[in-house]
């Protein structure tokens, strides 16, 4: 039998429209908005090194994230036959052990890549795909932590990619307020994580995924996400009064307070809201995100 699968899935490779569902590509907006912003935030002359900028965003979109997001379905196969079982492994549409070796050569594409633009690169590249595999993956296989999963998730999309947006242009290390921004974005990022979880709140509980939403209940993780959501960016806003631009911290606050008022839609009803937040409030978040990164920019490349 398992010679049998095995000759199946190398004599009938899976077709090209089941490899693009496998590597979801509305989910590579995240990394590229946040290593745009990275790019936005170095102050560099973007109009002079706009090939550059593309080659990242290309790294971090259609490479980096399509392999995390095929390793991600190979080892959520068995709780994706429970929640989404059209997705593209467990439907058939990618057969055998396709998934996985598909991960690993866009895995390897996207490091080889990686290095071409350069030794700082390829070590934020590195440990971005270390942390993919970590996060679907056993031994570890984070994503069955409700902690330890949406803060591996949010370093990797948001953290790490904004370093390497700035690290690609300037081709050394950013300077402390970019990392500031990017770190701060990525706490905020778990929030947005959490609430990413609740979509699979009976396949979590029944495979043992313990999740926020499955440990602290609807309610309670709901609330939580939103705190975590907030916070770092009202830190942001006094971080851009203090560095010297108002102008933008008033943006970034506008539109946090934006989200208060769909946090709380959102916490009279999580499990029916949460994908309404997912798709009004996270726009909100993402365009403080840039908000920030032109007035880091600016001071940047005025200094």
């Amino acid at each position: 039998m398992a010679r049998s699968s095995a000759a199946i899935a190398i004599a009938a490779p899976p077709k090209p429209s089941a490899v693009l569902a496998l590597v979801k590509p509305i989910t590579w907006f995240p990394p590229m908005w946040a290593f745009g912003c990275g790019v936005v935030s170095s102050g560099v002359d973007l109009s002079r090194h706009w090939l550059t900028a593309l080659a990242g965003i290309i790294l971090a979109g259609p490479l980096i994230c399509a392999a995390s997001q095929a390793a991600n379905d190979w080892f959520d196969r068995h709780v994706d036959a429970i929640n989404e079982p059209d997705r593209p492994i467990p439907s058939g549409r990618v057969p055998g052990s396709w998934g996985l070796w598909i991960a690993i050569a866009w895995s390897a594409l996207s490091l080889a890549w990686a290095a071409a633009l350069g030794p700082i690169v390829f070590w934020a590249a590195a440990l971005g795909m270390a942390i993919a595999w970590a996060y679907s993956a056993p031994p570890l296989r984070l994503k069955q932590s409700g902690w330890l999963g949406p803060a591996a998730c949010a370093l990797s999309y948001e953290g790490v990619t904004w370093f390497t947006g700035a690290a690609v242009m300037l081709g050394a290390m950013p300077d402390g307020k970019i990392l500031a921004l990017a770190g701060l974005y990525s706490f905020g990022a778990f929030g947005i994580m959490t609430l990413n979880d609740f979509k699979a709140i009976a396949g979590d509980r029944q495979m043992g995924v313990r999740s926020l939403p499955v440990q602290l209940g609807v309610d309670r993780a709901a609330k939580l996400a939103c705190a975590v959501i907030a916070a770092p960016q009202a830190v942001v806003v006094a971080l851009l009064s203090v560095w010297g631009a108002p102008w933008h911290a008033l943006g970034v606050a506008a539109v946090l307070l934006a989200q208060l008022f769909a946090m709380r839609r959102l916490i009279s009803d999580p499990a029916k809201y949460a994908p309404w937040y997912n798709a009004t409030g996270v726009l909100l978040y993402v365009t403080g995100m840039l908000t920030s990164a032109f007035a880091v920019g600016g001071l940047l490349g005025a200094s």
